[in-house]
């Protein structure tokens, strides 16, 4: 209770009496924590940071990964209210939602610059202290993954003794992609899609369709402004090739920081990241650029 009375709702009204009274100067006295603290909850977040070892560059290796997982819960919000509107039919609404994604991904794929100090040697220094822990692991990355299509059902193994986590992750799994729900939209505004791929199991990987395909090469033939189909697939490529550089980067980080090594987690390191970048985020948008 006390943290949410913190936090007081304020008009403009409000707030420009406020900077007359005081001549503009700050609020710097106040009755419990600061509004700052109870809205952020930074006195939390500040806590979160336990390395495992006494070297210092462990620090850098393990608040970058919180801030990765941050971004992707945030990512995997943007993506969930841009798949509302899109079934909804809210086409120009939804382009909201995705180029906050893209920037948000962006985000992300810069923070991967506060790891290229990190050599084999430094990150031997602590990796051992990391036992199996690997970013494999990541629920939330997985959500996004699945967000995105990139579905996989072993990748719901390592979650199955977590039993909210799993239930969740499952509930993502299963349920229609972002692509999927704009392959469903394109079938809504009139193009032939077959039935099949509307109705198909969310978890198969496919190959692309040439009816899928077709759909998008007449979407772009229109280059009018009010074609909202058109600026949507364009959100949807700006989103698919910054998520591309998201596992480029992973995969640059890791080459530098421990070669070919195995991974943390018993994968193959470098092989399996190279074998997860060949799979394409919605496929037909990149193929049905042959046909433009």
């Amino acid at each position: 209770m006390g943290q949410k009375s913190a936090v007081r709702p304020t008009t403009a009204w409000e707030r420009a009496e406020r900077a007359r009274a005081t001549g503009g100067a700050p609020t710097l006295d106040f009755e419990t924590r600061t509004p700052y603290d109870a809205y952020v909850h930074a006195d939390v977040l500040h806590t979160l940071q336990q390395p495992m070892s006494d070297d210092a560059g462990e620090m850098s290796f393990l608040m970058t990964t919180q801030v990765m997982e941050l971004y992707f819960k945030l990512i995997a919000f943007e993506l969930r209210h841009a798949q509302k509107l899109l079934r909804a039919d809210e086409v120009w609404a939804a382009l909201a939602p995705l180029r906050r994604t893209a920037l948000h991904l962006e985000g992300l794929n810069a923070s991967w610059r506060g790891l290229r100090w990190m050599t084999p040697a430094d990150f031997n220094r602590f990796r051992d202290q990391l036992g199996e822990a690997s970013g494999l692991q990541s629920a939330m990355y997985r959500h996004v993954e699945f967000l995105l299509g990139l579905k996989n059902p072993a990748l719901l193994r390592p979650f199955k003794r977590q039993e909210k986590a799993h239930r969740d992750l499952l509930r993502t799994f299963e349920s229609p992609s972002v692509w999927d729900d704009a392959i469903a939209l394109l079938a809504r505004h009139g193009h032939d899609i077959p039935r099949e791929l509307l109705n198909r199991d969310v978890a198969a990987e496919h190959e692309p369709h040439p009816a899928v395909e077709e759909a998008w090469t007449e979407v772009y033939r229109d280059e009018g402004p009010g074609n909202h189909l058109r600026l949507l697939g364009e959100a949807l490529t700006e989103v698919a090739e910054l998520f591309g550089d998201w596992r480029y980067r992973h995969l640059a980080t890791v080459r530098r920081a421990m070669g070919a090594k195995p991974g943390s987690g018993g994968s193959n390191g470098l092989a399996w990241l190279e074998r997860s970048m060949a799979r394409v985020v919605f496929p037909e948008l990149w193929s049905a650029r042959t046909h433009m």
